[in-house]
């Protein structure tokens, strides 16, 4: 039996001090920070995510594009809808072991990303980078990959700022498709 919604806060007793606030649950996020599909060690073969993907078809990897030297695909734990990371095949961890040619390419990938998008869904601007190592808050440290994240006017309210919970109006496998269909490449 589905539990009656209402808009009126529930009041929890046993689990905190009584307050005015609504709880946003998010329980799939805890598989993330429990590590979840993180490698085991630093070589290709310990289960990097990163050379997992490529093996997939791009639906099941969330793959928007390949390239000959990289790839394009969802973050399977976006910040905003539509972040897509740009990753080398090559299981590298620091941006100057990129020969010129995988360079070139994940920068051409970078900007490609931005198009489709501009394309897709409007984004306003973009958040690009890279964390190099652990210590700069590299999720997986040992296997490059350039975040870029599309923003909009006015994307961030209370949500984030307060209740550090992200709303995503769409699900990965269709945002996938829509970035696909616009992609410039190829």
């Amino acid at each position: 039996m589905l539990a009656r919604m209402t808009s009126e806060p529930e009041q929890q007793i046993g689990v905190g001090t009584p307050d005015a606030f609504q709880r946003l649950w998010t329980p799939h996020r805890m598989a993330y920070i429990q590590g979840e599909n993180k490698p085991t060690g630093p070589g290709a073969g310990d289960g990097c995510p990163f050379c997992v993907i490529p093996e997939k078809s791009d639906e099941d990897g969330l793959i928007i594009a390949r390239g000959t030297h990289v790839y394009a695909v969802l973050n399977l734990y976006p910040y905003n809808g539509g972040h897509t990371m740009v990753v080398p095949f090559r299981h590298v961890a620091d941006y100057t072991e990129l020969d010129g040619p995988e360079t070139a390419e994940l920068a051409e990938f970078t900007k490609a990303t931005m198009v489709a998008l501009r394309t897709a869904s409007g984004a306003h601007g973009f958040n690009i980078g890279m964390n190099q190592g652990a210590v700069a808050g590299a999720g997986i440290a040992a296997h490059l990959h350039q975040h870029v994240v599309p923003r909009w006017g006015g994307d961030t309210n209370f949500l984030p700022v307060v209740g550090h919970t992200k709303v995503l109006p769409q699900l990965l496998a269709d945002t996938r498709r829509m970035l696909a269909e616009a992609w410039p490449l190829g």
